[in-house]
Protein backbone atom coordinates (compact mmCIF):
# COMPACT_ATOMS: atom_id res chain seq x y z
CA UNK A 1 0.00 0.00 0.00
CA UNK A 2 2.68 2.27 0.60
CA UNK A 3 4.40 2.04 -2.66
CA UNK A 4 1.33 2.98 -4.25
CA UNK A 5 0.54 6.09 -2.14
CA UNK A 6 4.14 7.07 -2.66
CA UNK A 7 3.29 6.61 -6.07
CA UNK A 8 0.65 9.26 -5.78
CA UNK A 9 2.54 12.01 -4.24
CA UNK A 10 4.95 11.86 -7.23
CA UNK A 11 2.66 11.92 -9.79
CA UNK A 12 1.37 14.66 -8.24
CA UNK A 13 4.59 16.67 -8.61
CA UNK A 14 6.18 16.04 -5.25
CA UNK A 15 9.83 15.61 -5.12
CA UNK A 16 10.32 12.05 -2.96
CA UNK A 17 12.97 10.37 -1.59
CA UNK A 18 12.68 7.26 -0.16
CA UNK A 19 13.88 4.38 2.68
CA UNK A 20 12.97 1.05 2.92
CA UNK A 21 13.49 -2.09 4.75
CA UNK A 22 13.32 -4.29 1.69
CA UNK A 23 15.37 -2.80 -1.31
CA UNK A 24 12.25 -4.94 -3.94
CA UNK A 25 9.95 -2.24 -2.13
CA UNK A 26 11.84 0.86 -2.85
CA UNK A 27 12.92 -0.22 -6.36
CA UNK A 28 9.75 0.54 -8.53
CA UNK A 29 9.75 4.09 -7.06
CA UNK A 30 13.62 4.40 -7.67
CA UNK A 31 12.76 3.47 -11.23
CA UNK A 32 10.26 6.25 -11.06
CA UNK A 33 12.68 9.29 -9.81
CA UNK A 34 12.88 8.79 -6.37
CA UNK A 35 15.96 9.13 -4.47
CA UNK A 36 17.37 6.75 -2.33
CA UNK A 37 18.55 7.57 1.33
CA UNK A 38 20.65 4.96 3.25
CA UNK A 39 18.70 5.71 6.43
CA UNK A 40 15.06 6.92 7.95
CA UNK A 41 17.23 9.77 9.40
CA UNK A 42 19.12 10.72 6.23
CA UNK A 43 15.67 10.91 4.26
CA UNK A 44 14.47 13.11 7.31
CA UNK A 45 17.15 15.42 6.48
CA UNK A 46 16.51 15.94 3.30
CA UNK A 47 12.49 16.25 3.71
CA UNK A 48 10.30 19.03 4.71
CA UNK A 49 7.49 15.80 5.55
CA UNK A 50 8.42 12.36 6.20
CA UNK A 51 5.61 9.56 5.81
CA UNK A 52 5.90 6.27 7.29
CA UNK A 53 3.80 3.14 6.17
CA UNK A 54 5.62 0.26 8.56
CA UNK A 55 3.53 -2.70 10.50
CA UNK A 56 3.67 -2.44 14.11
CA UNK A 57 4.05 -0.25 16.21
CA UNK A 58 7.78 -1.10 17.66
CA UNK A 59 8.33 -0.41 13.65
CA UNK A 60 7.04 2.63 14.00
CA UNK A 61 8.91 3.58 17.60
CA UNK A 62 12.28 2.20 15.83
CA UNK A 63 12.00 4.12 12.43
CA UNK A 64 10.81 7.30 13.95
CA UNK A 65 13.27 7.11 17.77
CA UNK A 66 15.21 4.52 17.79
CA UNK A 67 19.19 4.75 16.28
CA UNK A 68 19.13 6.62 13.21
CA UNK A 69 16.26 6.89 13.18
CA UNK A 70 13.97 10.36 11.51
CA UNK A 71 14.18 12.30 14.72
CA UNK A 72 17.88 12.67 14.04
CA UNK A 73 17.55 14.05 10.91
CA UNK A 74 14.90 15.63 11.04
CA UNK A 75 14.41 19.36 11.63
CA UNK A 76 12.53 22.02 13.67
CA UNK A 77 9.24 22.31 11.62
CA UNK A 78 9.30 19.48 9.54
CA UNK A 79 6.54 16.78 9.98
CA UNK A 80 6.18 13.05 10.09
CA UNK A 81 2.80 11.55 8.89
CA UNK A 82 2.71 7.69 10.20
CA UNK A 83 0.04 6.19 7.98
CA UNK A 84 -0.22 2.43 9.33
CA UNK A 85 -2.46 1.28 12.06
CA UNK A 86 -0.40 1.29 15.43
CA UNK A 87 -1.47 1.79 19.16
CA UNK A 88 -3.01 5.23 19.90
CA UNK A 89 -0.55 5.36 23.30
CA UNK A 90 2.34 4.75 21.21
CA UNK A 91 1.65 7.68 18.91
CA UNK A 92 0.71 9.45 21.47
CA UNK A 93 4.64 9.30 22.89
CA UNK A 94 6.36 9.76 19.65
CA UNK A 95 4.30 12.81 18.82
CA UNK A 96 5.83 13.96 22.28
CA UNK A 97 8.92 12.81 21.74
CA UNK A 98 9.24 14.65 18.59
CA UNK A 99 7.44 18.13 19.79
CA UNK A 100 10.42 18.18 22.09
CA UNK A 101 12.52 18.86 19.28
CA UNK A 102 10.49 21.53 17.17
CA UNK A 103 8.86 18.68 15.10
CA UNK A 104 5.27 17.89 14.24
CA UNK A 105 3.11 14.46 13.71
CA UNK A 106 0.21 13.37 12.82
CA UNK A 107 -0.82 9.96 13.27
CA UNK A 108 -3.17 9.48 9.61
CA UNK A 109 -3.80 5.63 9.42
CA UNK A 110 -6.05 4.83 6.26
CA UNK A 111 -9.02 2.38 5.32
CA UNK A 112 -9.59 0.97 1.63
CA UNK A 113 -6.60 -1.68 1.42
CA UNK A 114 -4.80 -2.35 -1.49
CA UNK A 115 -7.36 -1.25 -4.21
CA UNK A 116 -7.89 1.98 -2.60
CA UNK A 117 -4.06 2.62 -2.41
CA UNK A 118 -3.83 1.97 -5.90
CA UNK A 119 -6.79 4.41 -7.14
CA UNK A 120 -6.08 7.07 -4.61
CA UNK A 121 -9.55 6.61 -3.17
CA UNK A 122 -8.46 5.75 0.48
CA UNK A 123 -9.78 7.39 3.72
CA UNK A 124 -7.67 9.22 5.86
CA UNK A 125 -8.35 9.55 9.63
CA UNK A 126 -5.92 11.90 11.14
CA UNK A 127 -5.10 13.20 14.47
CA UNK A 128 -2.82 16.33 15.32
CA UNK A 129 -3.09 19.44 15.44
CA UNK A 130 -5.47 21.40 12.72
CA UNK A 131 -2.66 23.88 11.41
CA UNK A 132 -0.74 20.74 10.57
CA UNK A 133 -3.53 18.79 8.89
CA UNK A 134 -4.15 21.91 7.10
CA UNK A 135 -0.67 21.48 5.67
CA UNK A 136 -0.17 18.39 4.95
CA UNK A 137 -4.14 17.99 3.54
CA UNK A 138 -2.84 19.04 -0.19
CA UNK A 139 -0.91 15.88 0.31
CA UNK A 140 -3.53 13.34 1.79
CA UNK A 141 -5.69 14.40 -1.42
CA UNK A 142 -3.10 12.96 -3.72
CA UNK A 143 -4.10 9.55 -1.92
CA UNK A 144 -7.05 9.39 -0.65
CA UNK A 145 -11.01 10.62 -1.37
CA UNK A 146 -12.34 11.00 2.41
CA UNK A 147 -9.52 12.67 4.50
CA UNK A 148 -10.79 14.05 7.82
CA UNK A 149 -9.43 15.52 10.81
CA UNK A 150 -10.88 13.38 13.84
CA UNK A 151 -9.07 15.40 17.01
CA UNK A 152 -5.89 15.65 18.74
CA UNK A 153 -2.81 13.20 18.61
CA UNK A 154 -3.84 9.98 18.95
CA UNK A 155 -7.70 10.34 17.47
CA UNK A 156 -6.68 9.11 14.06
CA UNK A 157 -5.61 5.92 15.83
CA UNK A 158 -8.56 5.45 17.91
CA UNK A 159 -10.81 6.43 14.80
CA UNK A 160 -9.11 3.34 13.16
CA UNK A 161 -9.20 1.12 16.02
CA UNK A 162 -13.48 1.23 16.13
CA UNK A 163 -13.12 0.75 12.13
CA UNK A 164 -11.23 -2.58 12.22
CA UNK A 165 -13.55 -3.51 15.43
CA UNK A 166 -16.65 -3.18 13.01
CA UNK A 167 -14.63 -4.24 9.94
CA UNK A 168 -14.19 -7.73 11.51
CA UNK A 169 -17.19 -8.08 13.38
CA UNK A 170 -19.09 -7.49 10.26
CA UNK A 171 -17.02 -10.08 8.45
CA UNK A 172 -17.31 -12.43 11.07
CA UNK A 173 -21.23 -12.28 10.55
CA UNK A 174 -21.17 -12.20 6.97
CA UNK A 175 -19.09 -15.39 6.97
CA UNK A 176 -21.29 -16.77 9.55
CA UNK A 177 -24.16 -15.95 7.00
CA UNK A 178 -22.99 -17.43 3.84
CA UNK A 179 -22.08 -20.74 6.03
CA UNK A 180 -25.72 -21.36 7.42
CA UNK A 181 -26.57 -21.06 3.83
CA UNK A 182 -24.83 -23.28 2.38
CA UNK A 183 -25.38 -25.59 5.15
CA UNK A 184 -29.03 -25.38 4.61
CA UNK A 185 -28.62 -26.11 0.94
CA UNK A 186 -29.18 -22.50 -0.52
CA UNK A 187 -26.64 -20.94 -2.53
CA UNK A 188 -24.37 -18.77 -1.03
CA UNK A 189 -23.54 -16.90 -3.82
CA UNK A 190 -27.56 -16.53 -4.32
CA UNK A 191 -28.26 -15.52 -1.09
CA UNK A 192 -25.08 -12.61 -1.22
CA UNK A 193 -26.56 -11.12 -3.79
CA UNK A 194 -30.12 -10.79 -2.39
CA UNK A 195 -28.38 -9.55 0.62
CA UNK A 196 -26.48 -6.85 -1.54
CA UNK A 197 -29.84 -5.37 -2.27
CA UNK A 198 -31.26 -5.42 1.13
CA UNK A 199 -30.35 -3.56 4.65
CA UNK A 200 -27.90 -6.06 4.84
CA UNK A 201 -25.96 -4.87 2.21
CA UNK A 202 -22.08 -3.29 3.09
CA UNK A 203 -18.77 -3.26 1.72
CA UNK A 204 -17.37 -6.06 3.52
CA UNK A 205 -20.72 -8.16 2.22
CA UNK A 206 -19.51 -6.95 -1.38
CA UNK A 207 -16.00 -7.62 -0.86
CA UNK A 208 -15.30 -10.15 1.47
CA UNK A 209 -18.20 -11.80 1.25
CA UNK A 210 -17.43 -12.14 -2.63
CA UNK A 211 -14.40 -13.77 -1.59
CA UNK A 212 -15.95 -16.24 0.33
CA UNK A 213 -18.01 -17.42 -2.46
CA UNK A 214 -15.70 -17.76 -5.04
CA UNK A 215 -13.02 -19.13 -2.19
CA UNK A 216 -10.61 -16.52 -2.71
CA UNK A 217 -8.41 -16.52 0.29
CA UNK A 218 -4.97 -15.22 -1.78
CA UNK A 219 -3.71 -11.54 -2.80
CA UNK A 220 -6.18 -9.25 -0.20
CA UNK A 221 -5.13 -8.31 3.36
CA UNK A 222 -2.95 -10.77 5.40
CA UNK A 223 -4.93 -12.12 8.08
CA UNK A 224 -1.78 -11.29 10.51
CA UNK A 225 -2.79 -7.73 10.07
CA UNK A 226 -5.74 -7.72 11.25
CA UNK A 227 -4.69 -9.97 13.95
CA UNK A 228 -2.30 -6.90 15.01
CA UNK A 229 -4.85 -4.30 14.36
CA UNK A 230 -7.63 -6.02 16.93
CA UNK A 231 -5.05 -6.96 19.36
CA UNK A 232 -5.06 -2.78 19.91
CA UNK A 233 -8.90 -2.85 19.87
CA UNK A 234 -9.43 -5.29 22.96
CA UNK A 235 -6.56 -3.34 24.47
CA UNK A 236 -8.09 -0.16 24.15
CA UNK A 237 -11.73 -1.74 25.46
CA UNK A 238 -9.54 -3.33 28.42
CA UNK A 239 -7.84 -0.07 29.52
CA UNK A 240 -11.30 1.89 29.33
CA UNK A 241 -12.72 -0.71 31.33
CA UNK A 242 -15.63 -1.93 28.83
CA UNK A 243 -16.56 -4.67 27.32
CA UNK A 244 -16.16 -6.09 23.53
CA UNK A 245 -17.72 -9.34 22.99
CA UNK A 246 -17.59 -9.49 19.21
CA UNK A 247 -14.32 -8.75 18.83
CA UNK A 248 -13.29 -11.16 21.24
CA UNK A 249 -15.22 -13.75 19.50
CA UNK A 250 -13.35 -12.91 16.51
CA UNK A 251 -10.38 -13.17 17.54
CA UNK A 252 -10.74 -16.34 18.56
CA UNK A 253 -11.74 -17.05 15.22
CA UNK A 254 -8.52 -15.27 14.06
CA UNK A 255 -6.15 -17.27 16.86
CA UNK A 256 -7.46 -20.60 14.42
CA UNK A 257 -6.25 -19.43 11.27
CA UNK A 258 -3.35 -18.12 12.68
CA UNK A 259 -2.79 -21.34 14.48
CA UNK A 260 -3.08 -23.19 11.34
CA UNK A 261 -0.70 -21.18 9.93
CA UNK A 262 -2.51 -18.86 7.48
CA UNK A 263 -1.84 -15.21 8.53
CA UNK A 264 -1.13 -14.15 5.05
CA UNK A 265 -4.44 -15.33 3.88
CA UNK A 266 -7.00 -13.15 3.11
CA UNK A 267 -9.75 -12.24 5.81
CA UNK A 268 -12.03 -13.72 4.13
CA UNK A 269 -10.52 -17.11 4.83
CA UNK A 270 -12.76 -16.95 8.62
CA UNK A 271 -15.79 -18.75 6.98
CA UNK A 272 -13.35 -22.10 6.56
CA UNK A 273 -12.65 -21.63 10.19
CA UNK A 274 -16.73 -22.40 10.56
CA UNK A 275 -16.60 -24.86 8.23
CA UNK A 276 -14.10 -26.95 9.84
CA UNK A 277 -15.64 -26.34 13.33
CA UNK A 278 -19.59 -27.79 12.05
CA UNK A 279 -17.16 -30.58 10.38
CA UNK A 280 -16.28 -31.25 13.86
CA UNK A 281 -19.68 -31.17 15.40
CA UNK A 282 -21.01 -33.59 12.64
CA UNK A 283 -18.49 -36.25 12.84
CA UNK A 284 -19.00 -36.06 16.61
CA UNK A 285 -22.61 -37.02 15.74
CA UNK A 286 -22.23 -39.85 13.77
Amino acid sequence: MGRHMAQHLMKGGHQLGVWARRADSAAPLLAAGATLHDSPAALAAASEVVFTMVTASSDFEAVATGPGGIIEGGRRGSVLVDMETISPAVARKVAGVLAARGMDMLDAPVSGGPMGAEQATLSIMAGGKPEVFERIKPLFACMGKTITRVGDSGAGQITKACNQLALLVATQGVAEALHLAGRLGADPAKVREVMLGGVAASRVMELFGKRMVERNYAKGIDTRLYHKDLGIVLELAREAGIASPGGAAVMQQINALMGQGRGQDDLAALITVLEQMSGTVANKGK
